[in-house]
């Protein structure tokens, strides 16, 4: 196609459907513009999983319908931009946020040189945005209240960034796709630390007393 525009992935072959369903209400078109689950129809599109007919029923709706697992949208000129997948989606409090999002809008930031964002478990049991920043050289003091106040201005509050870890390089793939399990992985070695280290200035406080 001549002239795509930056990040965009390309425009619907010939004979192809596509959709892009709302990631509140899968039954439901995300609105214009908006970003949702891709969806796409079409001769050349696979019939299902050979013997599998459970991971078909998950994969293809009755009407056909390939549910893709990628999270896009559609602009004004028909270009398809995948912006991230269903899985990594975090679910706070029954509103679905896309980390691809937030990492947009945190490098907007002067101060960040580079960021990444996973859902982790808070105190109370509910996953939130956790975003690790990597400051620029030239803003050292970048601190995390400035982080979350960037994103705080720029979103609905539900996709709120609440917790932020500052790190020196944010894990990639070769291929430069984010590799958050790593990140996951940092994330409960902290929690598994700091709930030790908790244990232990409890039971010298009983020891004491």
């Amino acid at each position: 196609a001549p002239n795509p525009p930056p990040g965009t992935v390309g425009k619907l072959l010939p004979s192809t459907e596509m959709r892009i369903l709302s990631l509140d209400d899968p039954s439901k078109d995300a609105a214009p513009g908006a970003d949702g689950e891709v969806a796409i129809r079409g001769p050349q599109v696979m019939k299902g999983y050979l013997g599998r007919p459970d991971a078909t029923a998950a994969m293809i709706d009755d009407e056909g319908w390939v549910h893709t697992g990628d999270i896009g949208r559609v602009d004004d000129d028909g270009w398809l931009y995948v912006v991230d997948r269903v899985k990594e989606l975090i679910k706070y409090k029954g509103f679905q946020v896309a980390p691809a999002e937030l990492e947009a809008l945190l490098l907007t930031h002067e101060g960040v040189a580079d960021a990444a964002v996973i859902g982790v478990i808070d105190a109370d049991g509910t996953e939130i945005p956790k975003a690790y920043v990597v400051r620029q050289a030239a803003a050292p003091g970048l601190t995390a209240e400035d982080v979350m106040a960037h994103v705080a201005a720029r979103v609905s509050p539900y996709k709120k960034v609440r917790d932020v870890e500052f790190i020196e390089a944010v894990p990639r793939a070769a291929s430069g796709k984010i590799l958050r399990r790593e990140l996951r992985d940092r994330d409960r070695e902290l929690r598994d630390r700091e709930l030790r280290d908790r244990e232990l200035r409890d039971r010298e406080l009983r020891d004491r007393t």
